[in-house]
C-alpha cells in the first residue's frame, strides 16, 4: 500500500487519468462524493486534492456543475481584439473553421437594440465555428451593418476570419466586451460538440470604427477548453 497521504493518492489518480486520457481535456472528472467513496476518505480530503489541482491549473471548477480537466494552452487576451486564427497558430497548433451560415437579413428587435439601428435595417449575419487541432473552441455568431461593410458576404472566411477582414476595411476605434458564464443551448451543443452541462464563456463584443458601430458578435467558448486573460497597467 502506498505511504503517500490519501489526498496525494487522489491527486496522483486524477493526474494519471489526465495523462492516460481517461479524463481528456474538457472532460468532467468524478464528483467529490464518488472519489470519497472510491478512496474511503472524507469529502474534505478529496476537496484538498482537487483544490491543489485547480491551483496548479490542471482542473477548473464550476460550482453546481462539476470539475473539469483544463486546457491551459487555449488562452485569449480580453482587453483587445486578437484574430483567433493567429492565436491558434502562435500556439503551434492547426487552425481551421466551419462556415455554418452567411447571409443578408434584417435586424430583429434584439439585434436592433444591440446595434443601435431601427428594426428592419439590413445586416449581414454569419455563424462560424473556429477549431484548434480540429477541436471546436469558439462559436462566432456575428451581425454586421450591411451599408458600412458592403463586401462582407463576398469573403472566403476559411482563408481570413471576419475579424481579420473587418480590421482591414474598418479599423477598430473602440470595443466593448460583456462576459458571462452560461450553459449552452442545443445549437451551441451541436456545433461545439459538447453536452448540455458543459459550462461556457459567452463574450458579447461590439466594435466601432471611426465612431460608428459596425459589428456585434456573440462568441461562445467551451469553458474547459478556453480561458480569457486581462492585464491592466496600474495607474500612477
Amino acid at each position: 500500500m502506498s505511504n503517500k497521504p490519501r489526498y496525494q493518492q487522489i491527486k496522483s489518480y486524477i493526474l494519471d487519468g489526465i495523462k492516460q486520457q481517461a479524463f481528456p481535456p474538457g472532460g468532467k472528472i468524478p464528483t467529490e462524493i464518488q472519489l470519497a467513496e472510491q478512496f474511503e476518505v472524507s469529502r474534505m480530503t478529496v476537496n484538498k486534492a482537487i483544490r491543489d489541482l485547480v491551483q496548479e491549473n490542471m482542473l477548473v471548477r464550476y460550482p453546481g456543475i462539476g470539475t473539469f480537466v483544463s486546457d491551459a494552452k487555449a488562452e485569449s487576451p480580453l482587453a483587445d481584439i486578437r484574430n483567433i486564427a493567429d492565436e491558434v497558430r502562435q500556439r503551434g497548433h492547426e487552425y481551421s473553421c466551419q462556415i455554418e451560415h452567411l447571409s443578408e437579413t434584417r435586424a430583429d428587435d434584439s439585434v436592433a437594440i444591440q446595434m443601435g439601428v431601427p428594426v428592419g435595417t439590413p445586416v449581414y449575419h454569419s455563424i462560424i465555428v473556429h477549431l484548434e487541432e480540429r477541436l471546436p473552441i469558439q462559436l462566432e455568431n456575428r451581425y454586421v451593418i450591411a451599408s458600412l461593410v458592403p463586401g462582407y458576404l463576398d469573403q472566403d472566411y476559411t482563408r481570413a476570419t471576419p475579424n481579420e477582414f473587418l480590421s482591414k476595411v474598418c479599423p477598430i476605434s473602440s470595443i466593448e466586451h460583456i462576459v458571462e458564464a452560461i450553459l449552452p443551448g442545443e445549437k451551441a451543443q451541436a456545433l461545439l460538440d459538447i453536452d448540455a452541462n458543459t459550462p461556457c464563456i459567452l463574450v458579447n463584443r461590439r466594435t466601432w470604427s471611426d465612431g460608428r458601430l459596425i459589428s456585434f458578435a456573440s462568441l461562445t467558448h467551451p469553458g474547459p477548453r478556453y480561458k480569457l486573460r486581462s492585464i491592466t497597467s496600474p495607474q500612477g
